[in-house]
């Protein structure tokens, strides 16, 4: 029986698998695979909704450098 970890999830040990007979590139594909089969993808309106938001998010930090940026040379060009 495995032990229970903090936060009482149980800790599993993980075998390797030996495979002797696959070259490294075969071994490395077929492991890629399967770890992309685990992979839960975004639907479609997931997508577009959170590349909006970055975008948006990119142009307003982006705004906000850009206008920082103009007040400190306008005020740079007042003393000097």
């Amino acid at each position: 029986m495995a032990k229970k970890n903090a936060i009482g999830k149980e800790n599993v040990k993980v075998e390797k698998k030996e495979t002797k007979s696959k070259s490294g590139v075969s071994d490395f594909v077929d492991q890629t695979k399967q770890e992309l089969e685990k992979v839960v993808w975004p639907s479609r309106q997931q997508l577009l909704s959170e590349s909006t938001a970055v975008i948006l998010m990119v142009i307003l930090v982006s705004t906000v450098i850009y206008l920082v940026d103009s007040l400190f040379s306008w005020g740079a060009q007042q003393v000097f």
